[in-house]
């Protein structure tokens, strides 16, 4: 599926800018946060596919994307201003969305897509 695609570019994102930080790198991080906030999507027929198995629950699967996005960004700026510290509380809030929707859905979509617990 091209979700697997997608999560995948994120994880790779997301290490990055954990190493970014740790360098002090904020040229870097705002450079990578744009492509976190609006990170690719699935092909479209996958997506309805997805949004069809979230059923009632698409408008919070759909929120923690919001959160990931406005956190993000939030990231970016705090890179461009050198605040260090206020871009690993945004990156924080990244994790904390990222972590939600996961525990969430993580398994669930695993089970109903892949037979997998």
């Amino acid at each position: 599926m091209g979700l697997r695609t997608v999560m995948k570019r994120l994880g790779q994102d997301m290490q990055a800018v954990t190493g970014a930080i740790s360098r002090e790198d904020w040229a870097m991080v705002e450079e990578l946060a744009p492509g976190i906030a609006r990170h690719a999507e699935p092909p479209m027929a996958e997506k309805v596919r997805i949004l069809r198995w979230l059923g009632v629950d698409a408008g919070t699967f759909r929120e923690f994307d919001a959160q990931v996005e406005r956190a993000a960004d939030g990231m970016a700026g705090a890179a461009a201003r050198g605040d260090g510290p206020q871009v690993i509380h945004a990156f924080a809030e990244v994790q904390q969305a990222c972590l939600g929707c996961h525990q969430q859905y993580r398994k669930p979509f695993a089970k109903h897509f892949y037979g997998r617990r």
